[in-house]
């Protein structure tokens, strides 16, 4: 079994946030490789200062993923923002639980090294995060549909 130390955080008081179990069978599931993350679950106020400082976008997105380094092992930083990820889940007709899987998975994939620049690219995350969650008992993330 792979080594995986994970710290959680949680900056925002919203309810219904996910437990350290719960984020740990994620990576867990995502992770190939030695692993240490760091993830934070945020309000909206940090969120967007976050993204502002670091990808120059002045609002606050799903997820952030800071690598730290790949060796002697995979180590990372993941930033969650609660309140964008309960609006998304919302309009797209997800459970919570299933969309904070997403994202963490998304994340994990990032840490090593998988990104969605290009179409190929893209390609390649959004079928290995469909595996993944599926191995784990949630739908597609991709197949939704909108409220009216």
């Amino acid at each position: 079994m792979t080594a995986i130390s994970l710290s959680v955080q949680y900056a925002t008081h919203m309810p219904h946030l996910p437990t350290k179990q719960q984020l740990k069978r994620w990576v867990r599931a995502a992770v190939r490789v030695e692993t240490e993350v760091a993830i934070r679950i945020v309000d909206a106020e940090e969120g967007r200062a976050l993204n502002s400082a670091y990808r120059g976008k002045d609002y606050a997105t799903n997820v952030l993923t800071f690598p730290l380094t790949e060796e002697p092992h995979l180590m990372g930083d993941i930033i969650i923002c609660a309140p964008v990820v309960e609006s998304e889940a919302r309009a797209q007709n997800k459970s919570l639980e299933a969309h904070y899987a997403h994202l963490t998975v998304h994340g994990i994939l990032h840490l090593h090294g998988y990104d969605h620049e290009t179409e190929p690219q893209a390609e390649l995350m959004e079928a290995l995060e469909v595996t993944i969650l599926q191995k784990l008992g949630y739908p597609n993330p991709y197949l939704f549909t909108q409220d009216a």
